[in-house]
Protein backbone atom coordinates (compact mmCIF):
# COMPACT_ATOMS: atom_id res chain seq x y z
CA UNK A 1 0.00 0.00 0.00
CA UNK A 2 0.99 3.53 -0.78
CA UNK A 3 0.64 6.92 1.67
CA UNK A 4 1.05 9.99 0.28
CA UNK A 5 2.71 13.09 2.33
CA UNK A 6 1.43 16.09 0.43
CA UNK A 7 3.55 18.85 0.98
CA UNK A 8 2.41 22.55 0.42
CA UNK A 9 3.93 25.73 2.51
CA UNK A 10 5.83 23.13 5.09
CA UNK A 11 9.22 22.72 3.76
CA UNK A 12 10.69 21.03 6.64
CA UNK A 13 11.34 17.39 7.87
CA UNK A 14 12.10 18.45 11.68
CA UNK A 15 8.52 19.45 13.35
CA UNK A 16 6.41 18.61 10.49
CA UNK A 17 3.06 17.34 12.25
CA UNK A 18 1.60 15.84 8.81
CA UNK A 19 5.00 13.75 8.13
CA UNK A 20 5.76 12.83 11.65
CA UNK A 21 2.79 11.30 11.40
CA UNK A 22 2.79 9.59 8.19
CA UNK A 23 6.18 8.03 9.07
CA UNK A 24 4.71 7.07 12.26
CA UNK A 25 1.32 5.26 11.14
CA UNK A 26 3.29 3.24 8.12
CA UNK A 27 2.96 -0.22 8.02
CA UNK A 28 5.94 -2.56 7.67
CA UNK A 29 5.26 -3.56 3.42
CA UNK A 30 4.07 0.16 3.04
CA UNK A 31 5.35 2.89 0.95
CA UNK A 32 5.38 6.93 1.76
CA UNK A 33 5.20 8.87 -1.58
CA UNK A 34 6.64 12.46 -1.11
CA UNK A 35 4.87 14.81 -3.13
CA UNK A 36 4.94 18.43 -4.16
CA UNK A 37 2.38 19.64 -6.35
CA UNK A 38 3.08 23.10 -8.75
CA UNK A 39 -0.14 24.52 -9.80
CA UNK A 40 0.22 27.12 -12.73
CA UNK A 41 -2.97 29.26 -11.22
CA UNK A 42 -1.14 30.03 -8.32
CA UNK A 43 1.80 31.72 -10.03
CA UNK A 44 3.00 35.03 -10.13
CA UNK A 45 5.62 34.22 -12.41
CA UNK A 46 8.54 37.18 -12.13
CA UNK A 47 7.48 38.23 -9.12
CA UNK A 48 10.01 38.55 -6.17
CA UNK A 49 7.10 36.19 -4.41
CA UNK A 50 7.16 33.34 -6.85
CA UNK A 51 10.90 33.52 -7.38
CA UNK A 52 11.77 33.01 -3.11
CA UNK A 53 8.82 30.61 -2.91
CA UNK A 54 9.65 28.46 -5.42
CA UNK A 55 13.61 28.68 -4.66
CA UNK A 56 12.11 27.44 -1.56
CA UNK A 57 11.04 24.77 -2.89
CA UNK A 58 13.26 23.53 -5.12
CA UNK A 59 15.98 23.67 -2.36
CA UNK A 60 13.62 21.16 -0.20
CA UNK A 61 13.52 18.83 -3.16
CA UNK A 62 17.02 18.90 -3.37
CA UNK A 63 17.55 18.17 0.26
CA UNK A 64 15.03 15.05 -0.06
CA UNK A 65 16.17 13.79 -2.99
CA UNK A 66 19.73 13.30 -1.46
CA UNK A 67 18.74 10.61 0.70
CA UNK A 68 14.85 9.73 -0.88
CA UNK A 69 13.15 11.72 -3.70
CA UNK A 70 10.55 14.08 -3.33
CA UNK A 71 7.50 13.73 -6.46
CA UNK A 72 6.72 16.81 -8.80
CA UNK A 73 3.27 17.03 -9.91
CA UNK A 74 2.88 19.84 -12.54
CA UNK A 75 -1.03 20.89 -12.96
CA UNK A 76 -4.57 21.46 -11.23
CA UNK A 77 -4.55 19.82 -7.91
CA UNK A 78 -7.64 16.91 -8.74
CA UNK A 79 -6.48 16.40 -12.12
CA UNK A 80 -2.60 15.36 -10.29
CA UNK A 81 -4.40 13.44 -7.92
CA UNK A 82 -6.47 11.20 -10.31
CA UNK A 83 -3.26 10.85 -12.13
CA UNK A 84 -1.74 10.09 -9.28
CA UNK A 85 -4.56 7.34 -8.22
CA UNK A 86 -4.58 5.63 -11.79
CA UNK A 87 -0.26 5.44 -11.70
CA UNK A 88 -0.77 3.84 -8.01
CA UNK A 89 -3.61 2.07 -7.58
CA UNK A 90 -3.16 0.89 -4.10
CA UNK A 91 -2.69 4.35 -2.68
CA UNK A 92 -5.19 4.89 -0.24
CA UNK A 93 -3.91 7.00 2.68
CA UNK A 94 -2.96 10.79 2.13
CA UNK A 95 -1.23 13.16 5.18
CA UNK A 96 -1.24 16.87 4.69
CA UNK A 97 -0.65 20.17 6.89
CA UNK A 98 -4.25 21.64 6.24
CA UNK A 99 -4.80 25.79 4.95
CA UNK A 100 -8.29 27.66 6.45
CA UNK A 101 -7.97 30.88 4.51
CA UNK A 102 -7.74 31.65 0.69
CA UNK A 103 -6.83 29.09 -2.20
CA UNK A 104 -5.77 26.47 0.29
CA UNK A 105 -9.03 25.90 2.14
CA UNK A 106 -10.64 26.08 -1.40
CA UNK A 107 -8.23 23.86 -2.60
CA UNK A 108 -8.25 21.25 0.26
CA UNK A 109 -12.05 21.50 0.51
CA UNK A 110 -12.20 20.12 -3.35
CA UNK A 111 -9.17 17.68 -2.77
CA UNK A 112 -10.73 16.05 0.76
CA UNK A 113 -13.84 15.15 -2.00
CA UNK A 114 -11.83 13.45 -4.13
CA UNK A 115 -10.70 11.29 -1.50
CA UNK A 116 -14.00 10.54 0.10
CA UNK A 117 -14.61 9.57 -3.57
CA UNK A 118 -12.25 7.33 -4.29
CA UNK A 119 -11.60 5.51 -0.98
CA UNK A 120 -8.57 7.35 0.28
CA UNK A 121 -8.50 7.92 4.26
CA UNK A 122 -7.11 11.77 4.39
CA UNK A 123 -5.54 12.95 7.97
CA UNK A 124 -5.28 16.28 8.45
CA UNK A 125 -3.20 19.04 11.29
CA UNK A 126 -3.38 22.62 12.46
CA UNK A 127 0.62 22.95 11.79
CA UNK A 128 1.06 26.50 10.37
CA UNK A 129 0.17 28.72 13.75
CA UNK A 130 0.66 27.79 17.50
CA UNK A 131 -3.17 28.65 17.71
CA UNK A 132 -4.99 27.39 14.63
CA UNK A 133 -8.47 29.85 13.62
CA UNK A 134 -11.03 27.36 15.67
CA UNK A 135 -9.80 26.69 18.86
CA UNK A 136 -10.04 30.25 20.56
CA UNK A 137 -13.23 31.94 21.07
CA UNK A 138 -15.46 34.24 23.12
CA UNK A 139 -17.77 33.17 25.92
CA UNK A 140 -20.73 32.88 23.62
CA UNK A 141 -18.65 30.55 21.47
CA UNK A 142 -18.17 33.31 18.40
CA UNK A 143 -14.34 34.26 16.90
CA UNK A 144 -13.27 37.63 18.69
CA UNK A 145 -13.17 40.73 16.30
CA UNK A 146 -11.37 42.71 19.25
CA UNK A 147 -7.21 41.57 19.59
CA UNK A 148 -6.90 42.44 23.41
CA UNK A 149 -9.66 40.26 24.79
CA UNK A 150 -8.27 37.37 22.14
CA UNK A 151 -4.64 38.09 23.28
CA UNK A 152 -5.40 37.77 26.72
CA UNK A 153 -6.37 34.01 26.48
CA UNK A 154 -3.98 33.41 24.01
CA UNK A 155 -1.33 33.73 25.59
CA UNK A 156 -2.82 31.97 28.88
CA UNK A 157 -3.39 28.63 26.39
CA UNK A 158 -0.69 25.69 26.55
CA UNK A 159 1.60 25.76 23.20
CA UNK A 160 2.23 22.89 21.60
CA UNK A 161 6.00 21.09 21.88
CA UNK A 162 8.05 20.55 18.78
CA UNK A 163 7.84 16.79 17.36
CA UNK A 164 11.07 15.09 16.23
CA UNK A 165 11.03 13.57 12.78
CA UNK A 166 12.74 10.23 12.38
CA UNK A 167 12.88 10.35 8.41
CA UNK A 168 12.70 6.73 6.94
CA UNK A 169 14.63 7.28 3.60
CA UNK A 170 13.78 3.16 3.50
CA UNK A 171 10.62 3.34 3.43
CA UNK A 172 10.02 6.53 0.93
CA UNK A 173 9.11 5.48 -2.60
CA UNK A 174 12.28 6.63 -4.97
CA UNK A 175 11.23 5.82 -8.59
CA UNK A 176 10.22 8.86 -10.09
CA UNK A 177 6.08 9.11 -10.96
CA UNK A 178 6.47 12.00 -13.26
CA UNK A 179 9.30 12.34 -14.77
CA UNK A 180 7.76 14.69 -17.57
CA UNK A 181 6.52 17.28 -14.43
CA UNK A 182 9.46 16.95 -13.01
CA UNK A 183 11.30 18.44 -16.65
CA UNK A 184 9.07 21.06 -16.39
CA UNK A 185 9.81 22.04 -12.54
CA UNK A 186 13.21 22.43 -13.58
CA UNK A 187 12.39 24.65 -16.66
CA UNK A 188 10.51 26.70 -13.63
CA UNK A 189 13.30 26.93 -11.21
CA UNK A 190 15.92 27.17 -13.74
CA UNK A 191 14.98 30.67 -14.62
CA UNK A 192 15.13 31.59 -11.15
CA UNK A 193 17.74 33.79 -9.56
CA UNK A 194 19.82 32.31 -7.45
CA UNK A 195 18.83 32.27 -4.06
CA UNK A 196 20.55 32.36 -0.35
CA UNK A 197 19.73 31.92 2.87
CA UNK A 198 17.13 29.21 2.18
CA UNK A 199 16.35 25.52 3.49
CA UNK A 200 15.50 24.13 7.16
CA UNK A 201 19.37 25.08 8.35
CA UNK A 202 18.99 28.62 7.31
CA UNK A 203 15.99 29.16 8.97
CA UNK A 204 17.56 27.40 11.88
CA UNK A 205 20.34 29.51 12.18
CA UNK A 206 18.62 33.03 11.89
CA UNK A 207 16.25 32.15 14.51
CA UNK A 208 19.36 31.18 16.74
CA UNK A 209 20.94 34.55 15.62
CA UNK A 210 17.15 36.40 16.72
CA UNK A 211 17.09 34.77 20.27
CA UNK A 212 20.90 34.90 21.10
CA UNK A 213 21.19 38.85 19.61
CA UNK A 214 18.36 40.82 19.48
CA UNK A 215 15.35 39.20 21.21
CA UNK A 216 15.74 40.84 24.36
CA UNK A 217 16.24 44.36 23.24
CA UNK A 218 12.98 43.95 20.58
CA UNK A 219 10.42 46.03 22.31
CA UNK A 220 12.44 49.05 21.75
CA UNK A 221 14.66 48.57 18.56
CA UNK A 222 12.07 46.77 16.12
CA UNK A 223 10.84 49.95 15.05
CA UNK A 224 14.00 51.38 14.34
CA UNK A 225 14.79 50.45 10.68
CA UNK A 226 18.09 51.12 10.88
CA UNK A 227 19.03 48.66 13.05
CA UNK A 228 17.46 45.85 11.54
CA UNK A 229 17.02 44.21 14.77
CA UNK A 230 13.17 42.17 13.52
CA UNK A 231 13.33 38.32 13.46
CA UNK A 232 13.46 37.98 9.38
CA UNK A 233 11.87 34.78 10.60
CA UNK A 234 8.56 35.67 8.19
CA UNK A 235 10.07 34.14 5.28
CA UNK A 236 10.62 31.15 6.75
CA UNK A 237 7.62 30.67 8.36
CA UNK A 238 5.95 31.81 4.80
CA UNK A 239 7.50 28.60 3.08
CA UNK A 240 7.53 26.34 6.70
CA UNK A 241 11.06 25.93 6.55
CA UNK A 242 10.74 26.48 10.12
CA UNK A 243 7.97 25.66 12.15
CA UNK A 244 6.06 27.73 14.49
CA UNK A 245 6.06 25.56 17.39
CA UNK A 246 10.29 25.74 17.39
CA UNK A 247 10.21 29.08 17.09
CA UNK A 248 8.24 29.38 20.42
CA UNK A 249 10.49 26.58 22.06
CA UNK A 250 13.28 28.75 20.89
CA UNK A 251 11.47 31.76 22.66
CA UNK A 252 11.05 29.88 26.18
CA UNK A 253 14.20 28.81 26.68
CA UNK A 254 15.36 32.79 26.79
CA UNK A 255 15.02 33.96 29.95
CA UNK A 256 12.12 36.55 30.49
CA UNK A 257 12.34 40.28 29.12
CA UNK A 258 9.67 42.60 28.00
CA UNK A 259 11.69 42.15 24.09
CA UNK A 260 10.54 38.56 24.48
CA UNK A 261 6.51 39.13 25.80
CA UNK A 262 6.51 41.87 22.54
CA UNK A 263 7.53 39.50 20.37
CA UNK A 264 5.43 36.50 21.64
CA UNK A 265 2.55 39.08 21.17
CA UNK A 266 3.37 39.51 17.57
CA UNK A 267 3.00 35.59 17.41
CA UNK A 268 0.31 35.99 18.72
CA UNK A 269 -0.96 38.84 16.01
CA UNK A 270 -0.05 35.91 13.49
CA UNK A 271 -2.91 34.11 14.86
CA UNK A 272 -4.95 36.47 14.96
CA UNK A 273 -4.97 37.53 11.82
CA UNK A 274 -5.48 33.79 10.36
CA UNK A 275 -8.43 33.42 12.38
CA UNK A 276 -9.80 36.60 11.11
CA UNK A 277 -9.26 35.48 7.89
CA UNK A 278 -10.91 31.79 8.25
CA UNK A 279 -14.13 33.80 9.12
CA UNK A 280 -14.35 36.89 6.65
CA UNK A 281 -13.02 34.56 3.48
CA UNK A 282 -13.74 37.63 1.30
CA UNK A 283 -11.57 39.91 3.19
CA UNK A 284 -8.88 39.98 0.26
CA UNK A 285 -11.63 41.98 -1.81
CA UNK A 286 -13.95 43.33 0.66
CA UNK A 287 -13.73 45.70 3.80
CA UNK A 288 -14.51 43.60 6.99
CA UNK A 289 -16.40 47.14 8.44
CA UNK A 290 -19.18 47.63 5.87
CA UNK A 291 -19.40 51.33 6.22
CA UNK A 292 -16.10 51.62 4.73
CA UNK A 293 -17.27 49.70 1.63
CA UNK A 294 -18.68 53.07 -0.37
CA UNK A 295 -15.55 54.92 0.52
CA UNK A 296 -14.50 56.61 -2.93
CA UNK A 297 -11.10 56.16 -3.81
CA UNK A 298 -9.25 58.82 -6.22
CA UNK A 299 -7.12 55.72 -7.40
CA UNK A 300 -4.64 57.92 -9.50
CA UNK A 301 -2.71 55.78 -11.22
CA UNK A 302 0.28 58.06 -11.67
CA UNK A 303 0.40 58.47 -7.76
CA UNK A 304 0.08 55.01 -7.28
CA UNK A 305 3.13 54.54 -9.60
CA UNK A 306 5.53 57.40 -7.94
CA UNK A 307 4.61 55.31 -4.70
CA UNK A 308 5.82 52.09 -6.14
CA UNK A 309 8.92 53.74 -7.50
CA UNK A 310 9.83 55.83 -4.21
CA UNK A 311 9.35 58.85 -5.96
CA UNK A 312 6.56 60.88 -3.45
CA UNK A 313 8.69 63.04 -2.12
CA UNK A 314 8.38 61.93 1.37
CA UNK A 315 11.80 60.28 2.40
CA UNK A 316 10.96 57.84 4.84
CA UNK A 317 8.28 56.32 2.13
CA UNK A 318 10.40 56.40 -0.70
CA UNK A 319 13.28 54.97 1.28
CA UNK A 320 10.56 52.23 2.24
CA UNK A 321 9.21 51.42 -1.17
CA UNK A 322 12.75 51.15 -2.47
CA UNK A 323 13.68 48.99 0.28
CA UNK A 324 10.73 46.66 -1.02
CA UNK A 325 11.97 46.79 -4.61
CA UNK A 326 16.19 46.01 -3.59
CA UNK A 327 15.04 43.28 -1.19
CA UNK A 328 11.95 41.98 -1.72
CA UNK A 329 11.25 42.79 2.60
CA UNK A 330 10.18 45.44 4.12
CA UNK A 331 10.55 46.35 7.80
CA UNK A 332 7.00 46.18 9.61
CA UNK A 333 7.08 49.72 11.06
CA UNK A 334 7.95 50.78 7.41
CA UNK A 335 4.98 48.60 6.68
CA UNK A 336 2.05 50.69 8.56
CA UNK A 337 3.95 54.21 7.44
CA UNK A 338 4.07 53.34 3.07
CA UNK A 339 -0.31 51.88 3.79
CA UNK A 340 -1.13 54.47 5.21
CA UNK A 341 0.36 57.12 3.23
CA UNK A 342 -1.21 55.09 0.50
CA UNK A 343 -4.63 55.02 1.40
CA UNK A 344 -4.87 58.28 3.64
CA UNK A 345 -2.42 60.62 1.56
CA UNK A 346 -2.74 59.39 -1.96
CA UNK A 347 -6.08 58.48 -1.65
CA UNK A 348 -5.76 55.14 -3.27
CA UNK A 349 -7.98 51.49 -2.10
CA UNK A 350 -5.52 49.39 -0.17
CA UNK A 351 -6.63 46.66 -2.35
CA UNK A 352 -3.70 48.23 -4.63
CA UNK A 353 -1.29 48.28 -2.01
CA UNK A 354 -2.29 45.08 -1.16
CA UNK A 355 -1.76 43.50 -4.48
CA UNK A 356 1.23 45.26 -4.80
CA UNK A 357 3.33 43.99 -1.65
CA UNK A 358 1.89 40.21 -2.94
CA UNK A 359 3.96 40.38 -5.79
CA UNK A 360 7.21 41.98 -3.82
CA UNK A 361 7.16 40.21 -0.80
CA UNK A 362 9.42 37.27 -0.06
CA UNK A 363 7.43 36.68 2.94
CA UNK A 364 4.18 37.22 1.33
CA UNK A 365 1.54 35.81 3.99
CA UNK A 366 -2.03 36.35 2.90
CA UNK A 367 -4.03 36.62 6.17
CA UNK A 368 -1.14 38.99 7.89
CA UNK A 369 -0.24 41.25 4.82
CA UNK A 370 -4.45 41.59 4.09
CA UNK A 371 -5.01 41.97 7.75
CA UNK A 372 -2.55 44.63 7.91
CA UNK A 373 -3.93 46.67 5.11
CA UNK A 374 -7.01 46.49 6.42
CA UNK A 375 -6.03 47.73 9.74
CA UNK A 376 -3.73 50.55 8.32
CA UNK A 377 -7.04 51.57 6.04
CA UNK A 378 -9.16 51.49 8.92
CA UNK A 379 -11.46 49.17 6.96
CA UNK A 380 -11.10 45.75 9.20
CA UNK A 381 -11.60 44.30 12.43
CA UNK A 382 -10.04 46.03 15.30
CA UNK A 383 -8.16 49.05 12.60
CA UNK A 384 -6.84 52.06 13.54
CA UNK A 385 -9.70 54.52 13.90
CA UNK A 386 -9.93 56.06 10.42
CA UNK A 387 -9.32 59.65 11.64
CA UNK A 388 -5.87 58.71 12.79
CA UNK A 389 -3.37 59.36 9.80
CA UNK A 390 0.07 58.83 10.08
CA UNK A 391 1.81 61.97 9.24
CA UNK A 392 4.96 60.64 7.55
CA UNK A 393 6.98 63.27 8.42
CA UNK A 394 6.60 62.95 12.02
CA UNK A 395 7.32 59.17 11.70
CA UNK A 396 10.52 59.76 9.73
CA UNK A 397 11.72 61.96 12.42
CA UNK A 398 10.61 59.62 15.45
CA UNK A 399 11.78 56.39 13.55
CA UNK A 400 14.65 57.62 11.70
CA UNK A 401 16.04 60.30 13.62
CA UNK A 402 19.47 60.93 11.55
CA UNK A 403 17.99 60.07 8.67
CA UNK A 404 20.52 56.93 8.25
CA UNK A 405 18.12 54.69 6.67
CA UNK A 406 16.52 57.13 4.02
CA UNK A 407 20.04 57.72 3.44
CA UNK A 408 21.00 54.21 2.69
CA UNK A 409 17.74 53.54 0.18
CA UNK A 410 17.53 57.57 -1.30
CA UNK A 411 21.28 57.71 -1.52
CA UNK A 412 20.35 61.36 -3.79
CA UNK A 413 19.71 62.61 -0.44
CA UNK A 414 22.97 61.33 0.83
CA UNK A 415 24.70 64.76 1.32
CA UNK A 416 21.59 66.40 3.22
CA UNK A 417 22.32 67.27 7.21
CA UNK A 418 20.00 65.72 9.64
CA UNK A 419 17.77 68.81 9.74
CA UNK A 420 17.06 68.86 6.66
CA UNK A 421 16.80 64.98 5.58
CA UNK A 422 13.32 64.51 6.83
CA UNK A 423 11.91 67.36 4.55
CA UNK A 424 14.18 68.09 2.01
CA UNK A 425 11.08 70.32 0.10
CA UNK A 426 12.06 72.97 2.88
CA UNK A 427 15.43 73.73 1.87
CA UNK A 428 16.05 77.29 0.06
CA UNK A 429 17.75 76.99 -3.30
CA UNK A 430 21.35 78.28 -1.36
CA UNK A 431 20.75 74.90 0.28
CA UNK A 432 19.83 73.39 -2.63
CA UNK A 433 22.90 74.48 -4.30
CA UNK A 434 25.33 73.81 -1.18
CA UNK A 435 24.04 69.91 -1.06
CA UNK A 436 23.99 69.43 -4.61
CA UNK A 437 20.52 68.23 -4.19
CA UNK A 438 18.12 70.30 -6.60
CA UNK A 439 14.13 70.07 -5.77
CA UNK A 440 12.37 68.28 -8.80
CA UNK A 441 15.78 67.41 -10.42
CA UNK A 442 17.54 65.56 -8.27
CA UNK A 443 14.37 64.38 -5.96
CA UNK A 444 11.09 65.32 -6.42
CA UNK A 445 8.96 67.50 -4.40
CA UNK A 446 5.88 66.11 -2.19
CA UNK A 447 3.51 65.15 -4.39
CA UNK A 448 0.66 65.84 -2.35
CA UNK A 449 0.32 68.15 0.95
CA UNK A 450 -0.60 66.22 3.82
CA UNK A 451 -2.75 67.79 6.17
CA UNK A 452 -5.41 68.47 2.98
CA UNK A 453 -4.98 64.92 2.40
CA UNK A 454 -5.75 64.29 5.71
CA UNK A 455 -8.65 66.43 5.94
CA UNK A 456 -10.04 65.18 2.53
CA UNK A 457 -9.07 61.12 3.65
CA UNK A 458 -11.39 61.82 6.85
CA UNK A 459 -14.39 63.20 5.22
CA UNK A 460 -14.17 60.84 2.34
CA UNK A 461 -14.54 57.85 5.73
CA UNK A 462 -17.50 59.93 7.01
CA UNK A 463 -19.29 60.27 3.68
CA UNK A 464 -19.18 56.24 3.33
CA UNK A 465 -20.10 55.78 7.03
CA UNK A 466 -23.03 58.58 6.39
CA UNK A 467 -24.09 56.62 3.09
CA UNK A 468 -23.63 53.02 4.54
CA UNK A 469 -26.55 54.50 7.57
CA UNK A 470 -28.67 55.52 4.64
CA UNK A 471 -28.33 52.36 3.17
CA UNK A 472 -29.19 50.53 5.77
CA UNK A 473 -32.03 52.32 6.90
CA UNK A 474 -33.58 52.03 3.37
CA UNK A 475 -33.40 48.35 3.68
CA UNK A 476 -34.57 48.19 7.36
Amino acid sequence: MQTVMWFRRDLRIQDNKALYHAFNDLGAEDELVLLFQANPAQFLEDSPNHQAFFGSVQHFKGRIDEQAHLQIQYGEPLDLFAQLKETLPDWNKIYFNEDTTGFGAKRDKEAKKFFRQNGIEYFRFQDHYLHGAREIKNQQGDPYKVFTPYYNQWKERVKETPLKVRFQADSVHSKVLFPEDEKKFDKLVARLPKQTKIGEEAATRQLKKFVKNSVEKYEKARDIPILDETSHLSRYLRTGEVSIRTVWQALQEEKPSQGRNTFEKELCWRDFYNMIFTNHPRQQKQPIQAQFRFIKWENNQEKFEKWQEGKTGFPIVDAAMRQLKETGWMHNRLRMITASFLTKDLLIDWRWGERYFQQQLIDYDPASNIGGWQWAASTGTDAVPYFRVFNPTTQSEKFDPEGKFIKKYVKELGSLPEKLIHQPDKMTKEEQEEYSMILDQDYPSPIVNHKERRKRAISMYEASKEYAREVQAHEE
